[in-house]
């Protein structure tokens, strides 16, 4: 694979369940009997996401920035028949390799472009999408491109009103990653909140946060439920808490944007 060596664990717990590995960390999880099933925490907090950002089996426009093995894309499918879908993914071989072991259903609206993620949004037509994911690793890593202000704008641009944008974003402390996509992500949107593993956020260990933003108010009553309801129970940031989180932290723009940082070495053991 272009990003790296993938490969495919077999579920114990669910026949028809994979992991999906790139370079030996874990990417994304897929039951093929069961689309709806999302087994990783921040998979299960985007998940809330596209439950809520329009009434409950409404069809819907969603842009997948990063494809891996199209987890939140088959979601969505399911939960929402109908929806148009399309999904952003730099590395060729990864699609082919995915769509070979792990088919889409037929019937399905979604439409896989390869290329790099920013590109791809660009070319989406202003106000086309109710939801945007961002979910690109290269390398573990976010590229740099894809953290700035201009990029967040570009989004913005391509999310119709009311839309939302949710970002899969991980680090470890001291969080300075975590906290600039915050304050770039306050710059840029009217409204913010964060949901991520109350460990996660208090730096004591290296793990995702999603990032939700957009220009109407946000469910933060529900996803707080959702969120403390969940296997693995996360918090959810918002207003002067999240504020504060940031820490005085400047928005990040194209001049001075660098990559995720890379994860510990026992961070997937």
């Amino acid at each position: 694979m272009d990003g790296g060596s993938a490969e495919l664990v077999p579920d114990r717990d669910r026949p028809r369940g994979r992991t999906l590995l790139i370079d030996g960390a874990p990417q994304s999880h897929v039951d093929l009997d069961d689309p709806g099933y999302l087994d990783f925490s921040y998979q299960r907090r985007l998940g809330h996401v596209a439950d809520l950002v329009a009434p409950p089996g409404r069809p819907i426009q969603a842009l997948h920035l990063g494809g891996g093995a199209f987890t939140l894309a088959r979601y969505i499918a399911a939960s929402r028949p109908r929806s148009t879908q399309q999904v952003v993914e730099v590395d060729g071989p990864l699609v082919a390799f995915v769509r070979r072991e792990l088919p889409l259903e037929s019937g399905w609206r979604v439409r896989v472009r390869g290329g790099d993620a920013r590109a791809g949004l660009g070319k989406v037509p202003d106000g086309w999408a109710d939801l945007i994911i961002a979910d690109v690793f290269s390398g573990a890593r976010t590229p740099a491109h894809l953290t700035s202000a201009e990029f967040l704008a570009e989004a913005r641009r391509a999310l119709r009103p009311g839309g939302w944008y949710a970002a899969n974003i991980a680090d470890g402390a001291p969080l300075a990653h975590l906290r600039a996509q915050v304050a770039t992500a306050r710059a840029v949107f009217a409204e913010t909140c964060l949901t991520a593993d109350p460990a996660v956020l208090r730096g004591r260990r290296f793990g995702n946060a999603v990032l939700l933003a957009g220009d109407g108010a946000l469910p933060v009553a529900e996803l707080t439920r959702r969120a403390a309801s969940d296997p693995h129970p996360g918090r959810v940031e918002h207003g002067r808490a999240l504020a504060d989180f940031t820490g005085g932290a400047r928005p990040v723009s194209d001049a001075h944007a660098t990559a995720s940082p890379a994860p510990p070495p026992a961070a997937f053991d």
